[in-house]
């Protein structure tokens, strides 16, 4: 016999809507998979009276969102309305209430992850966010679950489908950046408002939450490093393609001796690594670790269906777990453990120089990056009338000997632009 379940959910934007649509139009086919119904009783918006492409009862959309934690008919609360107020103190409200939370809302879980999971815990039920990272890729549960014996090393993720069409439209279609986000922003993948997603900071709460998982000490937003893709132009691009490298945004998360860190920002990715061949909005994982070697998990990382699907499935799992009184859905705990500065971790480098095309420029050069600590790999130069592009790209050293050498080249006469520094995925880092 069918179980019904009451949801409540709080924000019915494109995420929420789908999931509307979905609970409503394949009623039928969820619970011929599970043995569950869903009933959709309260739905909390801005504005009530905005057209929406779904159809609910009378008095199902309100702009009371905390009736729709406090609603007693309401036994699962799904948060797609983003932001860190109210959403924060609304998720709290429904989980001390003792109803388990679904939620797709990264930027919340990054800032406020341990108070919630720690709210879940106390009130026995559930506190879900598979949505959260990698929109329909399934990435929290294997890293909290199916992983969760394994010894991780390294996460490395595009995990931004906004950023990773943009950078694929300017490596394989030639395009500007300026041209290929207005691209982005007309099929959908970028917001009007692309701040978020260009600078890096959605992405950095991604990264954040695959490093607390992946290696059991929690990794707030403000521990993660980031930059973003505005600086990236067409040189770039081609000049990373000459040297067999294509430039992604990459949330890197590792363990060290020291501890664990977490950045996002460009990087020179060599051509026959899996993350290389991502290309448009798909999003992407890599893992490493010494039993499982690597594994990838890709697949659609933003949108309402992709979203929606990764939401429903923690929906099923709550439901399941509040009818049969015991735990279904896996519980994160995390330990002690410190979190290395960015400074402190080796990194590689790829630095484009504009410089006086004479003799002893590159000596001097060399002679910075050499009192700094930093080897150089690799020197590529191109003429341009007096002057020359001058391509390096450096062994590995700590990101603060990086730092100090760049920023003595600044003092070089004959160095007139430090034009590009974008870090490098390579065998030492």
């Amino acid at each position: 016999m069918e179980q019904t379940i009451g949801i409540g959910l709080l924000g019915a934007g494109t995420v929420g809507g789908t999931l509307v649509r979905r609970l409503v139009g394949e009623s039928s086919s969820i619970a011929a998979k599970t043995g569950l119904a869903f009933d959709v009783r309260r739905i909390g918006v801005r504005d009530a009276t905005r057209p929406r492409d779904f159809e609910v009862g009378a008095g199902i959309l309100t702009e009371d969102t905390q009736s729709v934690v406090t609603d007693p008919s309401v036994d699962i609360v799904v948060e797609v309305m983003g932001g860190l107020d109210p959403a924060g103190d609304l998720i709290l409200t429904a989980l001390r209430a003792g109803k388990p939370v679904i939620s797709a809302n990264k930027e919340l879980i990054a800032a406020r992850g341990p108070e919630l999971i720690s709210a879940a815990a106390e009130a026995g039920v559930p506190f879900l966010f598979e949505a959260a990272v990698g929109g329909g890729i399934p990435i929290i549960r294997p890293l909290s679950e199916t992983l969760a014996g394994e010894s991780i090393d390294r996460v490395l993720g595009i995990v931004n489908g906004t950023t990773n069409y943009i950078l694929s439209q300017m490596d394989d279609e030639g395009a500007g950046y300026a041209d290929a986000l207005a691209e982005a922003q007309r099929l959908g993948f970028a917001e009007p408002d692309p701040t978020a997603d260009v600078s890096g900071a959605d992405a950095a709460a991604k990264a954040a939450i695959l490093a607390s998982l992946a290696f059991g000490t929690w990794v707030g937003s403000d521990d993660v490093y980031y930059e973003g893709i505005t600086s990236i132009d067409a040189d770039d691009i081609a000049f990373a393609a000459g040297f067999g490298y294509r430039i992604k945004l990459v949330a890197v998360c590792d363990r060290t001796d020291a501890g664990v860190n977490a950045r996002v920002h460009p990087m020179l990715v060599p051509e026959d690594h899996p993350l290389a061949g991502i290309r448009g909005a798909t999003n992407a994982v890599f893992i490493e670790g010494p039993a499982i070697d690597s594994l990838l998990f890709s697949g659609p990382g933003a949108g309402g269906d992709p979203t929606a699907t990764a939401v429903l499935g923690d929906v099923i799992d709550a439901a399941r777990e509040t009818l049969a009184g015991a735990q279904v859905a896996p519980r994160i705990r995390f330990g002690n453990g410190h979190i290395v500065p960015f400074e402190e971790i080796p990194t590689e480098w790829y630095v484009r120089l504009v410089v006086d095309d004479q003799p002893g420029v590159l000596a001097s050069i060399a002679s910075e990056f050499g009192k700094a600590g930093v080897s150089i790999r690799q020197v590529w130069q191109e003429d341009v009338d007096d002057r020359a592009s001058l391509i390096i790209v450096t062994h590995g050293s700590l990101e603060s000997e990086q730092r100090t050498a760049i920023d003595s080249l600044k003092g070089i006469p004959e160095v007139h632009d430090v034009a590009s520094v974008i870090r490098v995925l390579g065998p030492e880092t």
